[in-house]
């Protein structure tokens, strides 16, 4: 997989959301200092366990923190733009024809009193001037584009009466209609079985090569992040713990963090005897209780003298990204 050239697309730098709490208690930080880039043509993964804060990095990107959570610092700039200083008038154009979001419950975003037709063409009308005849044949273009059995039955249809698979690419099928040059999909195989999963990560691999489209891809499943991504991003508690390419990570992961997700995955890793995989004990900390120090320490099996007490600085140990661990040697890079 070749990534992408040029200046990024997408450019985070030190994204913070948080959400306040009651009375004079401090605000939660769920997101922390997160920086990363997504060139054009690029598949990037954003891989972590449940409550690591990706599906709230991915509502950050577009300005959509739910109430009464706010973005409490960094920037997000899309194609040289600093999405902060936009009116939401100019967010909303963002949204959609900058970057399109496929969300991790396709049956709460489509609306369930709307025929798939009508959502396509509503989406496709708000971000440009054409007839209803004209998006309703752009409507039938991208339903074959996405080999959605039968496309003129489908878009008659209502989202209770297409199937999961289906429900999904017709969020991709909204997602792309207005021909967007990001695609921020969440957790987009987390309803399909192996087939369909599969099916699906051929589909976004076929788009990026015919339409130059530029992906992140939020996964807790490194395997998808093997399968498909040219770069990968480890998010754990709130924070970015590694950052590689997918062939450098899997081969030399810098983070006991990482490895320990290489490792479940019964392709990646190498299975225990008798056919048992090792896991990582414990769970991801709430926002509002992390440890001291490393947030993973309590966790980790190689945890040092002192993981408890600071937490370990950002190392750049190469171009293409780093690590946050006391076991990377501060000479080996520039701490960021």
């Amino acid at each position: 997989m070749t990534a992408g050239l040029g200046p990024p697309l997408l450019d985070v730098r030190g994204l913070s959301v948080e959400f306040p709490r009651r009375d004079l208690e401090p605000a939660v930080r769920v997101v922390r200092d997160l920086s990363f880039q997504i060139r054009s043509g690029e598949v990037v993964g954003l891989v972590g366990e449940s409550g690591s804060g990706k599906s709230i990095t991915a509502l950050a990107l577009l300005g959509l923190v739910p109430p009464p959570g706010r973005q409490c610092g960094g920037e997000v700039r899309f194609a040289g733009r600093a999405l902060h200083e936009m009116r939401e008038a100019e967010l909303r154009q963002i949204r959609g024809a900058g970057i399109g979001l496929v969300s991790q419950e396709p049956m709460s975003a489509l609306h369930p009193t709307l025929t798939l037709e009508s959502q396509l063409v509503e989406a496709m009308r708000a971000h440009a001037a054409m007839s209803k005849r004209a998006a309703r044949a752009r409507a039938l273009e991208l339903l074959q584009l996405l080999s959605i059995p039968e496309p003129l039955r489908r878009l008659r249809q209502y989202p209770h009466e297409l199937s999961g698979g289906q429900r999904q690419r017709a969020m991709l099928a909204i997602a792309l209609s207005a021909n967007p040059r990001l695609l921020v999909a969440d957790e987009p195989t987390s309803a399909l079985d192996a087939t369909l999963q599969s099916q699906l990560l051929d589909l976004l691999s076929r788009l990026r090569r015919e339409l130059g489209l530029a992906v992140l891809l939020i996964t807790h499943d490194l395997s998808i992040v093997a399968a498909i991504c040219d770069r990968a991003l480890v998010m754990y508690a709130g924070e970015l713990v590694e950052a590689d390419s997918v062939p450098a990570l899997l081969d030399r992961a810098e983070h006991p963090y990482s490895r320990g997700l290489i490792a479940a995955v019964p392709v990646l890793g190498h299975p225990a005897p008798r056919g048992r995989l090792p896991s990582i004990p414990g769970q991801v900390p709430a926002p509002e209780d992390l440890p001291r120090g490393c947030a993973f320490h309590p966790r980790c099996a190689e945890r040092q003298p002192g993981c408890d007490a600071l937490p370990p600085p950002w190392v750049v140990t190469h171009p293409q990204g780093g690590a946050r661990c006391v076991l990377v040697p501060r000479e080996r890079g520039v701490s960021a």
